[in-house]
C-alpha cells in the first residue's frame, strides 16, 4: 500500500506530505517512523494514495499500534491552514520528544500503562482541602461523600460520577451551569468575579463529562501558579487524573502519552497549553482556566493561541469548551456577548465573602513614605497588625531581581547584556548582573567599564530588594519571595501546604502570587507599584495592568477572615485603569478600552499582523523593512503602522525591526504574509473567534 505521511520534523519550506510504502497494513493517524534523506524521522499516516509514478521509500516500522485519534489529525492539518505554518512542525509539537528511541515499545500493557500512571498521579497533600480552603475530614472528598479516587466504579471505568453526591453549587453557580449546559458544545465564556467559585464549576462539568465516557482536558496557565486546582482536582477524581509540566522527564512525557493514547476510560488531564495535544480518543470537555494569561500564546513556530485551537477541537469532537476568567481578555469578552455565549457568575461563592478596604497611596506624595521609601506608611502599620493577630500579608511587584537599571553617574553609560542588549537586573543576594531575557549572568563590575570611573549607581527596585526590607523592618517576621529565580523546591508549588498553614507572614513576590490562592490567614495585599506596565508600548499594555490588580486584589475577602484590606501605590492615583481595577469593574473598564480599540482600529475591531525583520546591519535591516511598509502602504484594506524598533531590538543575530499591520481581513493579512521571504519572521495577533 501507499501512503502520504506528515512528518514530524522539519522538512523544508512548503513542504509538507511526503509518499512511502508499506507492507504492513496501516491505519489513519498511525504514527510510524520513516527513512528521511540520511536518517529517519517519526511520522503520522495521513491517507492512503494510488501508487505513483516516481519510486517510493518504504516505512521502516510502526511505532505505536494503536493510531492517534482523529480529532488530533484533524487539528494539525486545520492548525497549518489557519496559522501558514509548516505542518511537519504541528505535528512535532504533538508526537513526543524522541519518539524514535527504542526504550518504546508499540506493544503497550495494561501492566506498563498503570506504571506511569503510578508515577504521575501521585498528590503530596497532607491533608485534602475542599474549594472553600477549608481542611477536609481525612477520606472525604469536595463532594462531601466518599473520595472518587477510592470508588471502584470511577476507577474502573464501569460507572458514572453521577452515582456520587453532588459537589456543592449555591444558586448563583446552578444558574451559571444552566447557561454552559444550554444548546450542544460550542465554546462559552465563563465570567466569574474573583472567589466566585469556577472550580466548583469546572468539577461538576468534569464528572457531568465521565458520567457520559468522555475525557476531559483542563488547562492552566502554567501549574505552579495553579496548584490548589489541580490539587482539587486530584482529590476529588484520584488516579485518572493526569498533570503534565514543563519540569518532567523525556521518559515520563513518553510513559503519559502511551497511558493516554492506550487509556481503556476516561481520564482527565491538566497542564499548560500542550496539554492540548493528548491523544484521548473520547474527548468530551475542554476547560480552560484564567482564560486571558499570555502563555496561551505559543510564541515560536508554529505560533498559536490555544484559546483558538481548544474551540476548533471542540467543534471537532462537538464537545463544550469552557473559558473561565475574572478578567477576560477584551476580544472574548466582546465576541462571546456578541454570539451569546457569554455566561456570567457574579456572586462570590461564600456569604462570609467581604469586601476589602481599598486606599490607594500617591507614590508622588512623600508624606506618604515616612518610615520607608518603597512602603507607605499605612500598609506598614497593616504589616504590623497582621503579624500581631497571626495574619499574613501579601507584598505583589511584577519585577525581579533587586534593581533593574545599572547606569554610571560620570559618563551615562548603561549596563546590559551582551547578548540581548537589554538592561542588566542587579540581584543583591549573589551581587550579581542577571539578563531576565536569555539568562546571561556576571558579577558586578567594580568601575564603569566605558570609563573605568567608580560610579556605578543602581536604580529602580524589585521583588529581592523587597523582600531584604521587609526582613529589615521586621526582624522577626517569616518573609518569603516568590518569582521566577526561586530554585527547585522553593517555589510556590513545592511549599504550598506550609504557606497555607500560616508558616509564612509576609508573602513577596510578582505575578506567581496574582492568581490561584486562597489562603486561609490572608487579611491584606500590597501592591508597591501598580502603573508599572502602563507606558509598554503594545496596544494590549492597560489590559494587563488592569489584569494583574484584579486578580492580585481576589486574594483577599475570600470568606475566611471578617476583614481585607488592599494597598495600591501608584504614581498615577487618577489613571482611568487603576480606579477601573480598584472597583472591580471589568464592565466599565470593557467600555473604556473597546472605545480607544475601535477608534484606534486594534482587536476585537481590526485584524493584527506583525512582520519583523533582523539582520547583520540597522541599514540592511531598514532597507529591508522600508521595502515592505511601502508595499502594504499601497493597499488600501491595511493600516501600517511605520517601521519601528523591535521590543528586543539589538540581539547576537543582529538588529530587528518590525511594521504592525491592521486589517478588517484576515485572509488579506495572510495572503501578504505567505509572500515574506526568509529574512522575516511574521505573526498574527487574533481574537479566538468563539
Amino acid at each position: 500500500m501507499y501512503v502520504e505521511v506528515i512528518v514530524g520534523k522539519a522538512i523544508g519550506k512548503g513542504a509538507s506530505l511526503l509518499t512511502y510504502t508499506s507492507s504492513l497494513p496501516l491505519s489513519i493517524g498511525s504514527v510510524v517512523e520513516v527513512p528521511l534523506m540520511r536518517g529517519k524521522a517519526p511520522a503520522v499516516v495521513y491517507k492512503k494514495v494510488a501508487q505513483p509514478k516516481f519510486k517510493c521509500r518504504e516505512i521502516t516500522r510502526i511505532l505505536y499500534s494503536k493510531p492517534l485519534p482523529e480529532h488530533l489529525l484533524k487539528t494539525a492539518v486545520w492548525m497549518s491552514e489557519y496559522y501558514v505554518a509548516p505542518l511537519s512542525g504541528v505535528m512535532g509539537m504533538i508526537l513526543p520528544t524522541g519518539v524514535l528511541k527504542k526504550r518504546r515499545s508499540g506493544a503497550k500493557t495494561e501492566q506498563t500503562e498503570q506504571t506511569a500512571q503510578n508515577n504521575t498521579f501521585s498528590t503530596r497533600s497532607r491533608r485534602p482541602v475542599d474549594p472553600s480552603g477549608r481542611p477536609r475530614p481525612k477520606g472525604r472528598s469536595v463532594t462531601g461523600g466518599a473520595s472518587l479516587a477510592r470508588s471502584p466504579l470511577v476507577a474502573n471505568g464501569l460507572e458514572s460520577t453521577i452515582s456520587e453526591p453532588p459537589i456543592p453549587l449555591n444558586h448563583a453557580q446552578k444558574k451559571a451551569l444552566q447557561g454552559l449546559q444550554k444548546g450542544l458544545g460550542g465554546t462559552k465564556l465563563l465570567f466569574g468575579v474573583t472567589g466566585s467559585g469556577k472550580t466548583n464549576i469546572y468539577l461538576t462539568e468534569a464528572a457531568r463529562a465521565l458520567s457520559g465516557q468522555k475525557s476531559v482536558v483542563l488547562l492552566v496557565p502554567e501549574i505552579a501558579l495553579t496548584g490548589q486546582l489541580v490539587k482539587v482536582f486530584k482529590e476529588t477524581f484520584g488516579e485518572i487524573v493526569t498533570v503534565i509540566h514543563s519540569k518532567q522527564t523525556e521518559v515520563e512525557r513518553h510513559q503519559i502519552f502511551d497511558s493516554l493514547l492506550f487509556a481503556g476510560t476516561p481520564r482527565i488531564v491538566i497542564g499548560p497549553r500542550s496539554a492540548l495535544f493528548a491523544p484521548l480518543s473520547d474527548l468530551g470537555l475542554i476547560i480552560i482556566d484564567e482564560e486571558h494569561e499570555s502563555t496561551y500564546y505559543q510564541e515560536n513556530t508554529p505560533k498559536y493561541s490555544a484559546i483558538r485551537v481548544a474551540s476548533k477541537m471542540a467543534e471537532l469532537c462537538k464537545c463544550p469548551c469552557i473559558l473561565g476568567s475574572a478578567t477576560p481578555t477584551l476580544e472574548d469578552f466582546y465576541l462571546a456577548r456578541k454570539k451569546g455565549s457569554l455566561v456570567t457568575l457574579s456572586e462570590k461563592a461564600k456569604e462570609t465573602a467581604v469586601k476589602p478596604e481599598v486606599s490607594i497611596i500617591d507614590f508622588k506624595n512623600r508624606d506618604n513614605f515616612t518610615r520607608n521609601r518603597y512602603f507607605s506608611n499605612a500598609l506598614l502599620k497593616s504589616i504590623t497588625n497582621n503579624l500581631e493577630q497571626g495574619r499574613q500579608t501579601l507584598i505583589f511587584h511584577n519585577r525581579r531581581g533587586s534593581s533593574p537599571l545599572t547606569i554610571c553617574e560620570n559618563c551615562g553609560e548603561e549596563l546590559l547584556c551582551p547578548t540581548c542588549f537589554l538592561p542588566l537586573t542587579l540581584h543583591v543576594d549573589t551581587y550579581e548582573m542577571h539578563c531576565h531575557t536569555c539568562g546571561y549572568k556576571c558579577k558586578v563590575p567594580v568601575a564603569c567599564p566605558k570609563c573605568g570611573g567608580s560610579g556605578l549607581i543602581h536604580k529602580g527596585f524589585g521583588t529581592k530588594l523587597l523582600e531584604t526590607e521587609l526582613k529589615r523592618l521586621f526582624p522577626k517576621a517569616r518573609v518569603k519571595r516568590f518569582d521566577a529565580d526561586n530554585k527547585k523546591g522553593e517555589g510556590l508549588e513545592a511549599v504550598y501546604d506550609s504557606v497555607r498553614d500560616g508558616e509564612v507572614d509576609i508573602l513577596v513576590g510578582t505575578q506567581t502570587l496574582a492568581k490561584g490562592l486562597d489562603l486561609p490567614l490572608l487579611a491584606t495585599v500590597g501592591v508597591v507599584q501598580a502603573d508599572a506596565g502602563l507606558s509598554l508600548p503594545d496596544f494590549s499594555a492597560e489590559e494587563r495592568v488592569f489584569q494583574l490588580i484584579t486578580q492580585v486584589m481576589g486574594r483577599v475577602g475570600r470568606g475566611h477572615l471578617n476583614k481585607a484590606e488592599v494597598f495600591i501605590q501608584t504614581f498615577r492615583p487618577e489613571h482611568p485603569v487603576i480606579n477601573f481595577a480598584i472597583k472591580e469593574d471589568y464592565l466599565g473598564f470593557s467600555e473604556y478600552l473597546l472605545k480607544k480599540r475601535q477608534k484606534s482600529g486594534f482587536p476585537p475591531f481590526k485584524f493584527v499582523g506583525k512582520a519583523a525583520v533582523t539582520m547583520k546591519t540597522e541599514a540592511a535591516t531598514l532597507k529591508k523593512i522600508r521595502t515592505f511598509y511601502n508595499q502594504l502602504s499601497k493597499d488600501s484594506r491595511f493600516l501600517v503602522s511605520p517601521p519601528q524598533p523591535a521590543f528586543h531590538e539589538r540581539t547576537v543575530r543582529g538588529f530587528t525591526w518590525e511594521v504592525v499591520v491592521r486589517s478588517s481581513s484576515r485572509k488579506a493579512l495572510m495572503e501578504a504574509f505567505v509572500t515574506l521571504d526568509n529574512s522575516f519572521h511574521a505573526s498574527l495577533d487574533l481574537p479566538s473567534l468563539l
